[in-house]
């Protein structure tokens, strides 16, 4: 490990800050850092009540950056995302009104609850931070990230997303409910007055500026081509698992990397290693993975095919 630098030191303080409104969420909140450093986006899964929508307006504001937030409804178009032309009868022109997407952070709620159609207006932002309209192509701000939340228990007037839309997402979290003293620290402080939407005791720690070091500094972490084989060894194994029917794909691998080099860089090392690999590997390819449809139906689970492979796969010395 090499020594802390004040750039790391600024982006590690954004646990403390989100850690004054969520307890019990620390893995959650490392994602995010993850996912903000590797230039990623992050869908977070969980029942109601854990905290997911809370977790990122906290996270935002300890670094700074503009937040929009959407509730995805089934009645949400396209055009409610992105922004659409509207007609200027002073000018006698059609002119851009710029969508939520054009943000910093941008909370999607409930995703699955819009069709496919709203969900695809996503597509192209999270890809090429863009939207293009009109043969327009407008840039988005820069960082961006996009925090989506699901609920997966819920079926009712939802819609899968598509696997298009899942491999945009860098990371899926699961959000879990906290261990007894986490939650009896939550009571704690809703009792002497807590209320999850005022957020003013959390403050931001880093910079835009800051952020965008951070990411190029993450990007730098070295990689041996030993750690760059078993990442492929892993995602050919993925393939070849007799409960999958789709593996890891070459970009799949390509988003374990860059996590990977985030989650290096918090920690201080100057090159990832198959420990890191190892760490990032359910959570880049959890959503990635589909199963046998004769596996699901006995019950197996794409994080217990992970495990399997990751126990499996050699380690490179």
């Amino acid at each position: 490990m090499t020594e802390n630098d004040p750039l790391r030191e600024a982006v590690s303080r954004v646990r403390a800050e989100v850690g004054k409104a969520v307890v019990g969420q620390e893995g959650a909140v490392s994602g995010l850092l993850i996912a903000l450093l590797a230039r990623g986006h992050v869908l977070l899964e969980g029942v109601p009540g854990v905290a997911k929508t809370l977790l990122v307006r906290a996270f935002s504001r300890a670094l700074g950056l503009d937040t929009k937030r959407v509730q995805f409804t089934p009645d949400l178009m396209p055009g409610d995302v992105s922004g659409s032309l509207l007609y200027d009868a002073k000018a006698g022109e059609f002119e851009f009104r710029e969508g939520p997407v054009f943000t910093n952070v941008l909370l999607a709620d409930e995703i699955n609850r819009t069709p496919p159609k709203t969900q695809s207006a996503l597509l192209e932002a999270m890809e090429e931070r863009q939207v293009s309209s009109d043969g327009v192509t407008r840039p988005l701000p820069d960082p961006f990230l996009v925090a989506a939340t699901q609920n997966p228990i819920e079926h009712e007037g939802t819609y899968t997303l598509p696997e298009a839309q899942l491999d945009r997402f860098l990371l899926k979290l699961a959000i879990r409910v906290p261990e007894r003293d986490a939650e009896i620290d939550v009571l704690r402080r809703h009792a002497a007055g807590f209320s999850p939407r005022d957020l003013d005791e959390v403050e931001a720690v880093v910079t835009a500026e800051q952020i965008l070091a951070a990411q190029r500094a993450a990007a730098a972490v070295e990689a041996t081509e030993d750690v760059l084989a078993y990442i492929v060894d892993l995602a050919r194994a993925t393939r070849a698992a007799a409960s999958v029917e789709v593996g890891a794909s070459p970009r799949a691998a390509t988003a374990l990397l860059a996590a990977s080099k985030a989650w290096a860089w918090l920690g201080g090392y100057p090159a990832i290693t198959p420990d890191h690999v190892q760490a990032m590997l359910t959570p880049v390819w959890r959503h990635r993975i589909q199963l046998r449809a004769d596996a699901e139906i006995e019950g197996v689970t794409v994080d217990a095919v992970l495990t399997s492979v990751l126990r499996q796969t050699a380690v490179p010395r």
